[in-house]
C-alpha cells in the first residue's frame, strides 16, 4: 500500500500563473535576422542541409540495461553532429527512463559535440512532453489532453503548461512535440485522447493556453518552444486507423480542422509537425497547398514545419508516390517540408537533399528559406548564449506545489456521467467492492506516452503513486474496502487482450459489501498499435459488469479508458457512472475524493459517447443526420458532447442578447444568470451554443461559440457574459470562402434560447 497521499481540494482555488487571454502572432524579432543573414552566408550548402536534419537519440549512443545509462558515443555523435552537421536530435533512449541529472549529462555532450562544429551552431532537441515531461524521472503528470479539455478550464490547462516547460528546461530540453490539437472527431481513432475533444473552438481555446504556457515569454529560461500536431486531419482517417487516409473536402478541413492550428499559430506557435498520414489521396508531407499556401502563406507562420517519424521515407515505401527516396525527399521539401524527422538514415537524406540543390530539382532559396526558419526557432529560445540548462537552477522541480496542480486538474476532469437516486457520494462508513482490470493499474491511469511510448513500464515505474484500489481504501479505510479483479489484461499481449479471473470471487465478494466500484474501459497503447476492430467494451468486461449488477448491490462503473468504449450493454445496470479519462499520477486520489463526496465533479464530456459501435456521429452534424430528420434521422448517443452531473444542481435565467438584430461587422453582448440553486458548493460551465437557422449550405445543427467555467457556492448566482463577433458565426462554403447571411440565428446556453438575426449577408 502506498503511502495517503492528502490533497485539501477548495472549490474556489487561487490560480497558479494567470493563464493569457490575448492571441497575437509571434512577430518576426528585428533583432534576430541580422543575425541568421550572417550565419547564412557563412554557411555551406552541407551546412544548411545538415540543419534540416533531425536523428534519433539511439543512432549516437549506447543503453546499458544493467545499469540502466545511456552513454553518448563520441564517434557516433560526431558523425551525425560533426560530419553530417544535423541540427536536430529527437526522442528517449529505448527502453529507458533518465533522471533529470542524467538527462542534463547527455545533452550537455551532445552540445559539446555541437561546439566542435565550424560554425558551432547549437543542436535543437526535442521530446514528447505530451502529458507533464513523462519521459523523465521524477516529473509532474498531468490528465492526458482529453482529460484537461474535460475540465472545460482554460487557467488549468495554462498551469499545467507552465510547469511542463519549467521541469522540460530543469531536464535541459527546449522544445516539445506538444500539443495535439487534431480534432477528435473520429472515436475509433487509436490517439483521440491525445486531443482536446470533437469541438474546433474547446480545441483551440485550451491550444492556444498551452502555447501560450509553455512558450510565453519566448527566450525564457522557463520556456520552450511548442510543436503544433499533427498538421491537419491526421485525426478523420475514413477507416478509424491510425496513419491512413481521410477523405475530406477543403471547405470541411477549412470549417473544422483548420480553426485550432489557426488559433494556436495565431497564438505564436513556433513549430508545426505534419499529419503522418493522407487527405484525398495525397500524403500530407507533400501536399504543398496544405503546408505552403495555407501554413506558411494565408496563416503567415514564421516558424519551421517538422516531419513526424519517418514520414518522408513513408512516402516512398508506404504510399508509392515516389519511385525512390531521392524523389520522395524532393517532393517533401518543395512542398514545404523545413526538417526530417529521419530519425536513421541521416547519411542518405543529407546526400540526397545536397544532389536536389546542385541537380536544380531543389531550389537554393527554399532550402534557405528552411534553414531561415530552423535558426530564427534557435535564436529566439536563445540557444546561442544558453544551449543548456540544468536541473541545479529549477528548484521547484516536481515540487508539492506542481503535483497538487496536477491532481486539481484530475480532479476537474472527472466526469459524473450518470447518478441515480444519488448514490454518489457514497457514505465514509461504507463497505466497498473494487473490482475490474483497471481497479489496481498505475497504467490504466496514465495511458501511453507514459514514461515509455506505449505506457508499459507504469505500473512498474510509477509505484509511488496510488491506484483507485489504493486512494479509496486510503480515503475508506482498509477494513471496509475489498478486492477482487475479475478480469485481468494480458501482461504483456497487446492493449486489447483480457482473460476472466477469479470472477467468482468478485461475485462473492459482492455479497458482502455495500456498494461496488467496477473499474473498466482500456488498457494503455497510443498510435498504430492502439488499432482495434471494434469500439465495443471487451466481452470479459461486459461478463464481469452483467455478473455484479445481477447480485442486486449498487454498480458504479469507472471508466478509465483513451477511447469511448461502447457500455450501452450494462449501462441500464449501472447505479452510477464516473468517467476519468485518463487522469495521470494522481487520478487515483481525485477520484477518491469525489466517490468520499469530498471534491464535486465539474468535468464535462468533450466527446459524443455513442451509444452503438456503428453509430458514431458527433455533436456537429447536419440535420439530415439527426432527430430533426422527418425522414428518420436518428441521433442517440448515450452521453452528448459537453454532458456532465454535479452533486448539486444549477438553474439558468435571464437570457439577453443586447440586440436583436446586427449588422455583419458588429459584435453581440450576451448574458446568462447562472444559480447554483443545490445545498454544496460547485462549479459550473456555461456552454453557448449558436445555430444558423436557414443556409445556402446546410447549416450544421448547433456550434459551440463560448464556454466560461465559474464557481458557486451554495445558493449563489453570477452573470456570465460572452462576445460573439457576428463574423465567427461564418461558414466556409464550397468556394473556399466565409459566408455569413442575412436571416436568423438560435441562441442557447442550458435550458434557455433566445433568436437575434443578421441583417446583410457578407461574403469574405
Amino acid at each position: 500500500m502506498k503511502s495517503i497521499r492528502l490533497f485539501l481540494y477548495f472549490s474556489s482555488i487561487a490560480p497558479i500563473f494567470n493563464y493569457s487571454v490575448a492571441q497575437t502572432a509571434t512577430k518576426i524579432n528585428a533583432a534576430i535576422e541580422p543575425k541568421i543573414d550572417q550565419l547564412l552566408k557563412q554557411m555551406t550548402l552541407e551546412e544548411k542541409v545538415g540543419q534540416m536534419a533531425q536523428v534519433a537519440i539511439d543512432v549516437i549512443g549506447k543503453v546499458d540495461y544493467s545499469k540502466q545509462t545511456f552513454t553518448i558515443d563520441p564517434d557516433k555523435v560526431n558523425d551525425v553532429v560533426v560530419n553530417y552537421k544535423a541540427g536536430s536530435i529527437l526522442n528517449t533512449p529505448p527502453g529507458l527512463l533518465l533522471t533529470a541529472q542524467q538527462w542534463n549529462q547527455v545533452l550537455s555532450d551532445i552540445q559539446s559535440a555541437a561546439q566542435k562544429t565550424r560554425l558551432k551552431i547549437p543542436i535543437l532537441y526535442g521530446l514528447d512532453d505530451i502529458h507533464g515531461v513523462n519521459y523523465a524521472a521524477g516529473t509532474t503528470l498531468f490528465p492526458q489532453e482529453i482529460g484537461q479539455a474535460a475540465t472545460w478550464n482554460r487557467q488549468l490547462v495554462y498551469d499545467g503548461a507552465v510547469i511542463t516547460a519549467y521541469e522540460s528546461r530543469a531536464v535541459g530540453v527546449p522544445w516539445t512535440f506538444s500539443p495535439v490539437v487534431d480534432l477528435g472527431t473520429n472515436p475509433q481513432w487509436p490517439r483521440i485522447w491525445e486531443d482536446y475533444g470533437e469541438d474546433p473552438y474547446l480545441s483551440a481555446e485550451m491550444g492556444v493556453q498551452f502555447v501560450k504556457g509553455i512558450q510565453d515569454p519566448l527566450g525564457s529560461k522557463e520556456k520552450l518552444a511548442v510543436s503544433l500536431k499533427h498538421y491537419m486531419a491526421y485525426s478523420d482517417p475514413k477507416s478509424g486507423h491510425d496513419r491512413t487516409d481521410a477523405w475530406i473536402p477543403e471547405n470541411y478541413l477549412r470549417e473544422y480542422h483548420l480553426p485550432p492550428f489557426a488559433a494556436t499559430v495565431k497564438a505564436g506557435a513556433r513549430t508545426v509537425m505534419v499529419n503522418s498520414a493522407l487527405i484525398n489521396g495525397i500524403p500530407t508531407h507533400i501536399n504543398k497547398r496544405i503546408l505552403t499556401d495555407i501554413l506558411k502563406n494565408e496563416l503567415h507562420f514564421t516558424g519551421f514545419v517538422v516531419t513526424d517519424w519517418q514520414d518522408i521515407e513513408n512516402i516512398y515505401r508506404r504510399d508509392k508516390i515516389a519511385k525512390t527516396m531521392k524523389e520522395a525527399v524532393m517532393l517533401s521539401i518543395n512542398a514545404g517540408i523545413d526538417m526530417s524527422m529521419i530519425p536513421y538514415n541521416y547519411r542518405e537524406f543529407c546526400t540526397d537533399l545536397i544532389a536536389l540543390v546542385k541537380e536544380g530539382k531543389v531550389s537554393q532559396a527554399r532550402v534557405d528559406d528552411a534553414v531561415r526558419r530552423i535558426l530564427r526557432v534557435k535564436y529566439e529560445l536563445g540557444l546561442f548564449t544558453t544551449a543548456t540548462t540544468f536541473v541545479k537552477d529549477y528548484p521547484k522541480f516536481a515540487s508539492a506545489e506542481f503535483q497538487r496542480a496536477a491532481y486539481h486538474t484530475a480532479a476537474e476532469s472527472i466526469t459524473l456521467l450518470k447518478n441515480r437516486d444519488n448514490i454518489l457520494p457514497l457514505p465514509k462508513s461504507a463497505k466497498i467492492l473494487v473490482t475490474g482490470p483497471n481497479a489496481n493499474s498505475m497504467r490504466c491511469l496514465n495511458g501511453g506516452w507514459t514514461y515509455t511510448w506505449q505506457g508499459d513500464r507504469t505500473d512498474e515505474i510509477g509505484q509511488q503513486y496510488n491506484t483507485i484500489l489504493e486512494a479509496v481504501t486510503n480515503k475508506f479505510g482498509k477494513n471496509n474496502v475489498s478486492y477482487a479483479q475479475g478480469v485481468a489484461y494480458k501482461e504483456r499481449g497487446a492493449y486489447f487482450q483480457d482473460s476472466i479471473t477469479n470472477m467468482d470471487a468478485a461475485v462473492q465478494a459482492a455479497a458482502n459489501t455495500d456498494y461496488v466500484l467496477l473499474c473498466i474501459g482500456e488498457n494503455s497503447y497510443t498510435e498504430t498499435p492502439g488499432n482495434l476492430e471494434d469500439l465495443s467494451l471487451s466481452d470479459n468486461q461486459i461478463t464481469l459488469a452483467n455478473a455484479l449488477i445481477k447480485t442486486g448491490k449498487p454498480v458504479i462503473l469507472i471508466l478509465s479508458e483513451g477511447r469511448p468504449r461502447i457500455i450501452s450493454k450494462i449501462e441500464p445496470g449501472a447505479a452510477g457512472i464516473l468517467h476519468a479519462y485518463l487522469p495521470g499520477n494522481y487520478g487515483g486520489d481525485a477520484l477518491a475524493d469525489i466517490i468520499a463526496g469530498d471534491v464535486n465533479p465539474s468535468g464535462k464530456l468533450p466527446i459524443t459517447y455513442p451509444r452503438y459501435a456503428n453509430s458514431l456521429v458527433g455533436y456537429i452534424h447536419k440535420v439530415s443526420e439527426g432527430e430533426g430528420n422527418p425522414q428518420g434521422g436518428e441521433f442517440t448517443p448515450q452521453f452528448r458532447f459537453g454532458f456532465g452531473l454535479s452533486y448539486t444542481s444549477f438553474s439558468y435565467s435571464n437570457l439577453v442578447i443586447n440586440k436583436s438584430n446586427f449588422g455583419p461587422d458588429e459584435t453581440a453582448t450576451i448574458t446568462v444568470t447562472v444559480k447554483n440553486t443545490g445545498n454544496r458548493d460547485g462549479k459550473e460551465v456555461a456552454q453557448l451554443f449558436i445555430s444558423d437557422l436557414v443556409a445556402s449550405f446546410t447549416p450544421d445543427v448547433r456550434r459551440l461559440r463560448g464556454f466560461e467555467k465559474i464557481d458557486l457556492k451554495a445558493g449563489e448566482s453570477k452573470t456570465v457574459k460572452f462576445n460573439i463577433a457576428l463574423k465567427e458565426l461564418a461558414f466556409v462554403g464550397p468556394d473556399l470562402k466565409k459566408h455569413l447571411e442575412e436571416g436568423e440565428f438560435n441562441v442557447q446556453v442550458g435550458n434557455l434560447q433566445q433568436k437575434f438575426a443578421v441583417n446583410k449577408t457578407v461574403i469574405f
